[in-house]
C-alpha cells in the first residue's frame, strides 16, 4: 500500500520541478519583448591556428623587403569526402574552405581579387551598362543624374588562383579504451566503475596554385592532419539506509574538425606564399616586424578606407573586449 505522506511529498516535488522549468521558458513575452533571455556571454575572439602567426609574419617580411606580391583569386575548394551526418543534418566537413583560404592569404598580405562570388558586381555592371546607376550621393528622384561610366580595364586581373578540395575524412584510424568495475560481492554494498576511450581520425586536403594566364599548375600541395578525441567516465552505485544512490559523471572532448580544415588550409597557404615571396623560411621572421603599421593580423587583412592607419581600428581587431557592450567601458551602458 502506498504511503500517503510519501505520495504527497512526491507530488509536491514534481510540482516544484515543473514550476521551476516553466520559469525558464514562458509563452508570455517579457518587458523586452522576448520570451526568454539567451545564455552565454563569451565575446567574439580571433580564430587562429598554429600557422596564423607565420602568415602575419610573411606579410611583414614582404612589406619590409618591398616585394610586389601577385594578385590571388580563390576558386572552388570543395568537400570531396562525401561524408554526411547520419541524421540528415548536413555534411561532416565545412563547405567553407574557400573562405578560409581567402582569410589565410589576407593574413599573409597577398592582394586578393574576387572571383568566388561576383553576382553583385555583375549585376551592377549590367545596370551601369544600361546607364541606370549613379554615383551621386543623393540623386534626385525622377531626374536624370550623372551615370556611372564603364572604363576599359577597370577590373584588375588575377595572376594566380587557388583550387582544390578536402579529399579525405577517415574515421577511427586507431582507438583504445578500458572499462574497470569493482565492489563487494554483496549486492547491497558499494560498487564503482571507471571507463576511458581514445580515438583518432584524420582529414586530408589537396590544393593547387594555377597561373591564370597560362593555366599552368605552378604549385601543388597535399597535407593531412590527425584529429584526436577522448572520453572519460566514472560511476558509483550503493544502497544507504534503504536508499539507492547511482551517481555517474563523465567528460569528453573532440578536437574541432573544422578547425583542423582551417589548419590544413593555412599550412598550405604558408608554403605557397613563401614560394611566391621567395622567403627563405621561418628565419625570415627574425628580421621583420609584422605588427608595426600593418594592415594584416590574426583576423585577416584590410585596405584602409582613409589615410588614418595610425588611428583606425586595424590594431584593435584582435581585442576580445573591443566594441562589446558587456566588456568595453566606452560602449557599455550607452544603449
Amino acid at each position: 500500500m502506498i504511503n500517503r505522506s510519501n505520495l504527497l511529498r512526491t507530488v509536491a516535488l514534481l510540482s516544484a520541478t515543473a514550476l521551476g522549468l516553466s520559469a525558464c521558458a514562458t509563452p508570455i513575452a517579457g518587458p523586452s519583448g522576448n520570451y526568454a533571455r539567451t545564455i552565454g556571454t563569451a565575446p567574439v575572439t580571433v580564430n587562429p591556428t598554429p600557422y596564423s602567426a607565420a602568415l602575419v609574419c610573411m606579410a611583414g617580411y614582404a612589406r619590409n623587403a618591398r616585394i610586389v606580391a601577385p594578385r590571388i583569386a580563390i576558386g572552388r575548394i570543395a568537400d570531396y569526402t562525401g561524408k554526411s551526418e547520419s541524421d540528415g543534418s548536413g555534411r561532416k566537413i565545412t563547405q567553407g574552405a574557400s573562405l578560409m583560404a581567402m582569410s589565410a592569404f589576407a593574413k599573409a598580405g597577398m592582394p586578393l581579387v574576387e572571383r568566388f562570388d561576383t553576382s553583385v558586381s555583375e549585376l551592377e555592371l549590367k545596370y551601369a551598362n544600361n546607364k541606370l546607376i549613379s554615383d551621386a550621393p543623393n540623386p534626385a528622384p525622377n531626374q536624370a543624374a550623372e551615370y556611372r561610366r564603364i572604363v576599359a580595364g577597370q577590373v584588375p586581373g588575377s595572376d594566380f588562383y587557388v583550387a582544390g578540395g578536402v579529399t579525405e575524412l577517415n574515421y577511427n584510424i586507431r582507438s583504445s579504451g578500458f572499462d574497470v568495475a569493482g565492489g563487494d560481492v554483496d549486492a547491497t554494498d558499494a560498487k564503482g566503475t571507471f571507463r576511458g576511450r581514445l580515438f583518432i581520425m584524420n582529414i586530408g586536403l589537396d590544393l593547387r596554385l594555377i597561373n591564370t594566364r597560362t593555366l599552368e599548375v605552378v604549385d601543388v600541395i597535399s597535407y593531412q592532419k590527425q584529429v584526436v578525441g577522448r572520453e572519460v567516465g566514472v560511476g558509483f552505485f550503493d544502497f544507504l539506509n534503504g536508499n539507492v544512490f547511482d551517481i555517474s559523471a563523465g567528460a569528453g572532448a573532440l578536437e574541432p574538425m573544422q578547425l583542423a580544415v582551417r589548419s590544413l588550409v593555412e599550412r598550405a597557404v604558408v608554403e605557397m606564399t613563401a614560394n611566391l615571396y621567395g622567403m627563405p623560411g621561418p628565419q625570415g621572421c627574425l628580421t621583420s616586424d609584422p605588427l608595426e603599421g600593418s594592415t594584416v593580423g590574426l583576423t585577416g587583412g584590410y585596405v584602409p578606407a582613409y589615410n588614418n592607419l595610425g588611428t583606425n581600428n586595424g590594431q584593435t581587431r584582435e581585442d576580445p573586449s573591443r566594441w562589446s557592450s558587456r566588456r568595453d567601458s566606452a560602449v557599455r551602458g550607452r544603449y
